[in-house]
C-alpha cells in the first residue's frame, strides 16, 4: 500500500484531505512564548488579532525530527510505502526533515520525499495528480514519484496581497519595498517561481478591485490550464469577492473542478489576511 503524506501548508482543506486519506505533519506556529501546531485548531484570524495587538506577525517552523519519525514508524509497522508533500525547500526545511528522518528509522528505502517547489494549493494540485495514480492503482511510489516530477514545473502559483507587512516582517521583502508599497497604494501579484517568491504585476487600487483585475489578467494563461482542477485559495477575502472569482473561472466552462480554501496558520502567517491566489497546472 502507499500512504500519501503532506506537510501542514498544503491547504487542501478538510475535505479533500479526507477524500483522499492524506496524513498531515503539521508544521508550528509561534506566537510569543505560545507555540501550537498548524491545522484545523488554529484560527487564522487569531493570528492577525495577535499580530496586530503586539506589532509583529507569528513564526513558523517546521516539524521536528521526532514529528517526522512517528509518521514513518506508523507506515513502516504496516509495511507502506510513503509519498511525502512538503512545501517547497527553499522556504522551509520540511522535505529535509523528513528525509533525514527515514533514514533514522532505517526506512529510507521506502520513503519518497516531493520537494514540491510550492507553497499553499500549489502543493496541494500535485498531492491530488498523485492521489490519483495511487488509487488507480498499478503504480509503485517510485513510479508515482516521478510522474510528480514531470509536474511540478507545470505548477502555476501566484497570489495578491493586500499588504507587504507581513511578508516583510517575516522577512521576504525589504522595509524600502514594504514602505514604498504602502505609500502608493501598491498591492503586488506575488508569482513563485524556482521554489521561490518573486513579485511580478503590481495593482493599485482597494483589495476587491484588484483582485478581479488579477484574475482578469489570468485568464489567457488560464485558457491553457489542466482541466481536472483550479484553486481559489485565500487569507480571509470575503464571501462577495470569493464568489466573484469562482462565477468568473466558472464561465470559462473549462474546469471540471473549482475548489475554494481557506488558507491555514502557516501561509495566513506570511501574507496576511487580504491575500487571494489562482493555482493551477499548466499543460505542456
Amino acid at each position: 500500500m502507499i500512504r500519501i503524506y503532506a506537510d501542514s501548508t498544503n491547504d487542501l482543506g478538510k475535505e479533500l484531505i479526507e477524500k483522499h486519506n492524506i496524513r498531515i505533519v503539521p508544521l508550528y506556529v509561534r506566537m510569543g512564548e505560545k507555540t501550537v501546531k498548524d491545522g484545523p485548531g488554529l484560527n487564522p484570524d487569531t493570528l492577525y488579532e495577535w499580530a496586530d495587538k503586539n506589532k509583529t506577525t507569528p513564526s513558523t517552523a517546521a516539524f521536528s525530527p521526532g514529528d517526522a519519525e512517528a509518521a514513518i514508524k506508523e507506515a513502516k509497522k504496516a509495511g507502506d510505502d510513503i509519498l511525502f508533500f512538503g512545501i517547497s525547500s527553499e522556504m522551509s526545511a520540511s522535505c529535509s526533515v523528513f528525509k533525514v528522518a527515514a533514514e533514522d528509522v532505517d526506512y529510507s528505502d521506502h520513503v519518497f520525499v516531493v520537494d514540491s517547489r510550492n507553497l499553499s494549493t500549489g502543493i496541494g494540485l500535485t498531492i491530488l495528480k498523485a492521489a490519483a495514480m495511487v488509487e488507480e492503482g498499478g503504480m509503485t511510489a517510485a513510479e508515482i514519484w516521478l510522474e510528480v516530477q514531470k509536474i511540478i514545473p507545470n505548477v502555476r502559483a501566484s497570489f495578491v496581497v493586500d499588504t507587504l507587512l507581513y511578508l516583510y516582517r517575516g522577512g521576504r521583502c525589504s522595509a524600502v519595498s514594504a514602505l514604498a508599497a504602502a505609500a502608493l497604494g501598491i498591492k503586488p501579484k506575488i508569482v513563485v517561481a524556482d521554489g521561490k517568491m518573486g513579485v511580478g504585476a503590481k495593482y493599485r487600487g482597494k483589495i476587491d478591485a484588484v483582485i478581479k483585475k488579477y484574475v482578469k489578467d489570468l485568464e489567457p494563461m488560464l485558457k491553457r490550464a489542466d482541466k481536472d482542477a483550479v484553486f481559489i485559495t485565500h487569507s480571509g477575502v470575503s464571501n462577495e469577492i470569493a464568489g466573484f472569482v469562482r462565477e468568473e473561472l466558472a464561465s470559462m466552462k473549462r474546469f471540471d473542478n473549482i475548489y475554494i480554501t481557506r488558507a491555514g496558520g502557516v501561509i495566513s502567517s506570511h501574507c496576511g489576511p487580504g491575500t487571494l491566489g489562482v493555482l493551477y497546472i499548466e499543460n505542456d
